[in-house]
């Protein structure tokens, strides 16, 4: 092949009329050579002797789309593959068979030269305002694995998530957002391959802009831009989850697979140690001008090549790091805020590590959103009876705004949640007092202890019917809490379905049938998703415009009133010693209105509505029973035990 004069930038395989460059980040390596495959898996090696500021690059004519390729380094008379990190694609699924070693590293899969071109059909995003979003959480493989509605051949796939079916489900749910787990290239720990398990949640990236092949058929570029484009022609927005806190290379006894050989640089250390700021073995030190280069070109492209919508970063405190340190005016965080690809996009941050100085809930910059543990903590214990947590509770369902001042919502409002994928399922939660992860393979000792769950009387399947009705009631309310509260809420796409993974809170190993999504229903199962459609559709309604007008500039134009049953205002002292209190709120001056009745004990409670404007109430929602909407109400209401109602006035009406 003829070489012709090549560019250290862009970093990667970058086709144009005359072939291609290649160029990586390679300061750490005196000999290193660009390694091209053939049908036969024949290996041709071309040494790279061009270097600009530790960049090795060359360029070579008659390369197209499609081209297998790596990098092999040379130290002390023995020869290893390297992945580029810049890989856009990869020839198959990830995996190898530990111990690692350099032998092994040529068995590992290639990287694939790509053609970025394709037809987006001039579909655009959605461009869902921040108020109006509902995240729905979802792994690509597991939502459609075993929906018999699915055509088989594309279950647990890219495309399955744009089957008929899927859009189908999509529509009537009311969904509006999905935030996919991790679909960048993941490989393995070595733990996992030693029993024979698979890391099937993804959070161990091998490259960053790979999308991971075992979701594919052939082409997982083509098949994941095509998913993209289907999702936002039915008007839904992707958030993917991102990770770049650590990489699947692992500690100072892990793989070597790109960045531990190519610069040293690019993990933080402890001396000749890795910091473990992730609980991965290695954590990636974004003050390093290349690595922080990476992330962000990283970024970039899946904003500009596959269109998504936003980023939710894993373990998002690390990202922020000075050694121990955490830093909101970080290199990172600034060179985000001042990207113009990047700055319009949806940001979300997991807002802690496992460092020092790691929870940093609340100390976020603009423009970005963060989990809030704290909501889902609180209203856990809340409904499951515990006391002492009302004047907390009162404060996560109006925003949290000791944390997310409301003159920055909704840019910078909380992001609400009960579950997550690290936890139980909402149907464990009400099911289970204890985690039961024996299936992972560590003895039960993974996984979060502090669930703040409870069984009501039997751990784990029941047919009691008492039993299963508090159980019911249980995941409206919580539901209920977390769509009527100030904020973007995040759902499992799996509570839809009310699935179980059997007690296990850790199911990150689980490539099989506890954590791909069960499509089967029943009564109840078909009740809670219909109540659940109609609960989604209640908030854009008649929650969005709350939001809005309690966010901003006109945020103290509105009023806010709690009260007692009986209507009074509640004292200082009311708020240490009730379990049954109303949450009055009003747009404006004269606009319309909602009230919460929210009764925590284990007794009916009789609320006074109120009646100052001669209110006639809608009953939008009230968890004690499954009909989304039950008719009118004034004068007084006697609200369930443990169950709360939400009501709304028109002042139109």
């Amino acid at each position: 092949m003829t070489q012709h004069q090549s560019s250290p930038y862009p970093l990667g395989a970058t086709l144009d009329e005359a072939g291609c460059n290649f160029a990586i980040h390679a300061p750490d390596c005196e000999a290193i050579y660009l390694a091209l495959y053939d049908d036969n898996d024949k290996q041709e090696l071309f040494p790279l002797f061009n270097n600009y500021a530790g960049i090795k690059h060359i360029h070579l004519s008659g390369i197209k789309a499609g081209q297998r390729y790596g990098f092999v380094i040379e130290s002390c008379e023995e020869r290893q593959y390297i992945a580029d990190p810049y890989a856009k694609a990869l020839d198959k699924a990830l995996h190898y068979v530990p111990p690692f070693s350099a032998e092994k590293s040529f068995k590992l899969p290639t990287c694939v030269v790509v053609d970025d071109a394709f037809d987006w059909q001039q579909v655009r995003s959605p461009n869902i305002p921040r108020e109006e979003m509902v995240l729905f959480e979802t792994h690509v493989k597991g939502v459609s694995k075993l929906n018999p509605q699915v055509p088989t051949s594309e279950r647990g796939t890219y495309l399955g998530l744009v089957s008929d079916a899927m859009l189908t489900f999509y529509k009537e749910q009311n969904i509006n957002t999905l935030q996919l787990l991790p679909i960048a290239a993941c490989m393995h720990e070595p733990h996992l391959l030693q029993m024979d398990k698979v890391n099937y949640w993804g959070y161990n990236p091998y490259v960053f802009m790979a999308p991971d092949p075992r979701y594919a058929h052939q082409d997982a570029v083509e098949e994941l831009k095509t998913t993209i484009r289907e999702l936002h022609r039915a008007g839904i927005e992707v958030i993917l989850d991102v990770v770049y806190n650590h990489t699947a290379e692992g500690g100072d006894q892990g793989p070597v697979f790109n960045l531990k050989a190519l610069d040293s640089k690019f993990y933080l250390r402890h001396g000749e140690y890795f910091a473990n700021y992730t609980g991965c073995g290695n954590t990636v030190d974004l003050n390093y001008q290349p690595a922080l280069n990476l992330v962000m070109d990283t970024l970039r492209y899946w904003v500009q090549e596959f269109k998504v919508d936003g980023f939710r970063f894993d373990l998002a405190a690390t990202l922020g790091r000075n050694g121990d340190h955490f830093n909101r005016e970080a290199a990172f965080f600034r060179a985000v805020a001042q990207d113009p690809i990047l700055k319009m996009t949806k940001l979300i941050a997991e807002p802690w590590d496992i460092g020092p100085n790691g929870y940093q809930v609340g100390n976020f910059p603009f423009g970005w959103n963060e989990c809030n543990d704290r909501l889902r903590d609180i209203t856990r214990s809340f409904w499951r009876g515990d006391q002492g947590y009302l004047k907390e509770f009162a404060t996560r369902i109006m925003g949290s705004r000791d944390l997310y001042s409301a003159a920055n919502w909704p840019y910078k409002s909380t992001v609400n949640y009960i579950t997550y994928h690290d936890g139980f399922t909402m149907q464990d939660l009400v099911s289970y007092k204890h985690k039961h992860n024996e299936a992972n393979g560590e003895n039960n000792r993974d996984g979060h202890g502090d669930n703040r769950s409870n069984n009501y009387g039997v751990e784990g399947a029941t047919d009691n019917p008492v039993v299963l009705a508090t159980r019911e009631k249980q995941k409206r309310n919580f539901m209920a809490t977390l769509l009527f509260s100030f904020g973007i809420p995040h759902i499992l796409t799996a509570d839809v379905l009310s699935h179980t993974q059997q007690g296990n809170n850790n199911a990150y190993c689980q490539d099989n049938e506890i954590s791909w999504l069960n499509w089967e229903t029943s009564e109840a199962k078909q009740h809670f998703k219909q109540w659940l459609s109609e609960m989604l559709a209640a908030r854009q309604e008649y929650m969005v415009p709350f939001i809005r007008a309690f966010s901003g500039e006109k945020r103290n134009d509105n009023r806010i009133f709690w009260s007692r049953v009986d209507g009074k205002l509640m004292s200082m002292e009311d708020w240490n010693r009730l379990s049954s209190v109303a949450l009055h709120i009003g747009i404006g001056e004269e606009g319309d209105e909602l009230v919460y009745l929210i009764n925590q004990t284990k007794a009916p409670a009789r609320f006074s509505l109120p009646n100052d404007r001669n209110q006639v109430w809608k009953t939008i929602c009230d968890t004690h029973i499954s009909d989304a909407e039950v008719g009118h109400a004034e004068g007084e209401i006697l609200q369930a035990p443990m169950s709360m109602a939400i009501l709304h006035y028109s002042a139109q009406s």
